[in-house]
């Protein structure tokens, strides 16, 4: 326990077990510091890429990025997660996201191209079976990468009302609504040809989000109106201040709490990438070295920056300046095929 009876912080970590990953990984939080150590391993399902906590912070849910793919949810009350109950088929092939909406745990399967809806209980555990699936349709012109809709992440807006899912294939973003359990298109935005979305965050002020474009690499600036569920496109920032010599793929993307930076990080130029937040746009302020190699996943608390290296095997953890937003390398945790960091 923490001092005065709280619980002490805790960080979940997920990873590919097929590639020699330990599952998922919970390590405590230093307080002021953002170290991390391990408090224990779970190989509970295959490949668990994402994760997410419940809103009370007593569920722990963890997609199995499989062909089977499915959706797990694990107590957390002590330091090593319990399952509550067994892993739920999604319908769906390699789910990588996964987040709480409307009494339901949604998850995006990337391999099928669509989104499953799965009942969450009173208790926080799953229901035996999906709800609704819905599959996305489409393509691109990216003859490798958007043969078919490849559905990459699916998460509530601010305001509660709408889900949001974000397609790598199809080069869109649907605003969806959930109707007794199914899934349904409200409205599809159409982005860039060939800039391939993978991730989008929104601003804490609810009117603005920010498109992570993995085949560009660029950062694309929406304004959200939750009124009507509208996402119209305003500009497209590169990522990254020169021209890439190789590989370039972003991945994360996040906004700090109070709205002023947003971070990107980029595998191949294995960079974080530091913007400052202007009026209907973004600049970019500068980049650093992401502390590994092939970054995929970042998460921000409480003055840090955790990164999830997935092809070194750790996360590394950033201080980051309160005037600027650059990020200072201070730590990393080895974290073989680390692919994800939520912090509880």
């Amino acid at each position: 326990m923490a001092d005065g009876g709280r619980r002490q912080r805790r960080a979940f970590i997920g990873s590919f077990t097929a590639a020699g990953g330990p599952g998922i990984v919970t390590a405590a939080v230093t307080p002021g510091e953002g170290a991390l150590k391990v408090l224990s391993s779970l190989n509970g399902v295959p490949d668990p890429s994402y994760l997410a906590l419940a809103p009370d912070g007593g569920t722990l849910y963890a997609v199995s990025e499989t062909a089977e793919g499915a959706v797990a949810a694990y107590r957390v009350g002590t330091d090593k997660p319990e399952p509550a109950g067994r892993p739920v088929p999604v319908g769906g092939d390699g789910p990588t996201h996964l987040s709480l909406f409307a009494g339901h745990v949604l998850t995006a399967n990337y391999g099928s191209g669509s989104v499953t809806a799965v009942p969450v209980r009173s208790d926080g555990s799953l229901a035996r079976s999906a709800s609704g699936v819905l599959r996305h349709t489409g393509s691109g012109p990216h003859a490798q990468r958007q043969q078919g809709p490849h559905a990459h992440q699916v998460q509530p807006d601010p305001s509660g009302r709408w889900a949001v899912s974000v397609d790598l294939g199809t080069d869109s973003v649907r605003v969806c609504t959930l109707t007794d359990g199914v899934p349904a298109v409200h409205r599809e935005i159409a982005l860039r040809p060939g800039s391939g979305p993978r991730h989008l965050a929104f601003h804490p002020d609810g009117s603005h989000a920010y498109v992570a474009n993995e085949l560009a690499p660029t950062v694309t600036v929406c304004r959200w109106d939750a009124a009507d569920g509208t996402l119209r496109p305003l500009t497209e920032v590169s990522a990254l201040p020169g021209v890439p010599a190789g590989d370039a793929y972003p991945s994360g993307i996040v906004v700090s709490p109070d709205g002023r930076f947003v971070w990107t990080a980029t595998r191949g130029e294995d960079v974080l990438s530091v913007f400052a937040v202007e009026p209907g746009r973004l600049r970019l302020t500068g980049t650093v070295p992401c502390g590994g190699h092939w970054p995929r996943a970042i998460a921000v608390s409480d003055g840090f920056l955790y990164v999830a290296n997935e092809r070194s095997g750790d996360v590394t953890w950033f201080a980051l300046d309160p005037a600027t937003g650059m990020p200072g390398r201070v730590g990393s945790l080895a974290v073989p095929a680390a692919s994800c960091v939520v912090l509880g």
